[in-house]
C-alpha cells in the first residue's frame, strides 16, 4: 500500500530531529521535511498555504480561524514554548521602573498579532493591571524597516495601533526614546550596543518566570502544528498519525537530555539543569497533548480575545482536529 506524501516545514529543533532524519516515521506517511527559519515558514504558510503540514505561530493560527473558510486545523503539538518576562525591553528615557509604569506608554512590537506580545500583554494585564487599552501600540521592524502584519487585522476601536513607518526601526526608536518599551521574542541590538539607553524591564527575569510558573502552572505556548484543512479532510487519519510521531520524537529528546556519560547538548552542567527543571516542572516539563495544556490554551485564548484578535472567545477544543484530542501515547 502506498504511503501518503506530505511536505512539512519546521525549525531545526532537537525535539523534531528524529522526524527530520527519518528515525521516526509517521504511520502511513512519508515526510518531505524542510528545515526553515520560523519567520519564513509562518509567512509562506499564512500567506500562501505552501506546505501540507507546518509549524505555526499559535496567535496567527487563531486569527485564521475567524476566516469564512479556515484554511488550517491543528494538532496539540507545541514545538516552541518560552517564558516571556525576559522579553520586555524598556528605554531608559521612559521613566519606567516597574511593570505598572507601562500604563499610558508607547509599546512597540514587530507585529501586534505575534504570539509573544500577546502573552506579554496578557501577563501585564493579569499580573500588573496594565490593560491593552491603557497603552498606545506600534508595530514595525526591529532591525530592518518596513515590516507590517503578515496577516490582516480588524481591531476594535479601543485598541490603538499604528506602524512606525517605512524608514524607522524599533531598536533605534527605543534607544532614542521615541517608543517606551518593546515586547519581542528577540532582544533589540541596542540592548547591547547602547546599554545606557536600553535595558530589560526584569533584569532577574529567570527568577520572576520561575515564580510565575509556581503560581500559575503556565509555561507559555508559542507555536503549534497545523495541517492544511483540505489535506486533513481528505485523510482524517493523519491527525493521529502525526501526533504520535511528534510525541515519539520528543520522547527521544527527553532520553537524550538524560544521558550523563556524554552530553547531547553543549551545556556544562546539563544533568544539574535537567534535575532542576524536573524538580520544578515534573518529568514531562514540555507537555504535548490537549488535556495537559488545556489551562494554558484557555488563558491564551482569553488574552487573544481581550486584545481584539479573536472576534469571539475561542475555546481550546476548537483549535484541534477531534481525532487528536486524545491519544494513547500521551
Amino acid at each position: 500500500m502506498s504511503r501518503l506524501q506530505l511536505s512539512l516545514a519546521f525549525s531545526d529543533y532537537d525535539r523534531v530531529s528524529a522526524l527530520a532524519n527519518g528515525e521516526v516515521r509517521p504511520e502511513g506517511i512519508d515526510l518531505n521535511f524542510q528545515v526553515l527559519p520560523v519567520e519564513e515558514t509562518f509567512f509562506r504558510m499564512a500567506r500562501h498555504e505552501e506546505f501540507d503540514v507546518a509549524e505555526m505561530s499559535l496567535s496567527t493560527y487563531c486569527v485564521t480561524l475567524a476566516r469564512e473558510r479556515a484554511p488550517f486545523i491543528a494538532i496539540p503539538v507545541f514545538p516552541s514554548r518560552v517564558f516571556r518576562h525576559g522579553s520586555i525591553f524598556v528605554s531608559n528615557r521612559s521613566g519606567i521602573a516597574r511593570p505598572e509604569d507601562l500604563a499610558g506608554k508607547r509599546l512597540a512590537c514587530p507585529e501586534y498579532q505575534m504570539t509573544a506580545p500577546v502573552w506579554i500583554r496578557g501577563i501585564l494585564s493579569d499580573e500588573y493591571g496594565v490593560k491593552v487599552e491603557d497603552a498606545e501600540h506600534f508595530n514595525g521592524g526591529i532591525e530592518q524597516p518596513g515590516r507590517d502584519e503578515k496577516i490582516g487585522l480588524q481591531l476594535p476601536p479601543g485598541i490603538r495601533l499604528r506602524n512606525v513607518g517605512p524608514q524607522k526601526t524599533i531598536a533605534q526608536m527605543l534607544a532614542d526614546g521615541e517608543v517606551d518599551a518593546l515586547l519581542a521574542a528577540r532582544p533589540p541590538s541596542t540592548l547591547h550596543s547602547r546599554p545606557d539607553d536600553v535595558r530589560r524591564l526584569f533584569p532577574d527575569y529567570a527568577e520572576v518566570e520561575r515564580d510565575y510558573y509556581r503560581r500559575t502552572r503556565i509555561f507559555p505556548i508559542m507555536h503549534t502544528v497545523v495541517m492544511r484543512r483540505a489535506v486533513y479532510e481528505a485523510n482524517r487519519w493523519i491527525a493521529q498519525s502525526l501526533l504520535k510521531a511528534f510525541v515519539e520524537a520528543q520522547r527521544k529528546t527527553y532520553r537524550d537530555l538524560s544521558e550523563s556519560h556524554a552530553f547531547k547538548a553543549m551545556l556544562p552542567w546539563l544533568p544539574s539543569h535537567v534535575e532542576e527543571v524536573r524538580c520544578a516542572m515534573g518529568d514531562d516539563w514540555w507537555p504535548y497533548g490537549f488535556s495537559a495544556n488545556r489551562h494554558v490554551l484557555d488563558t491564551f485564548l482569553r488574552y487573544h480575545h481581550e486584545q481584539g484578535l479573536s472576534p469571539t472567545r475561542l475555546q481550546p477544543e476548537q483549535l484541534f482536529a477531534p481525532e487528536s484530542l486524545e491519544s494513547a501515547l500521551i
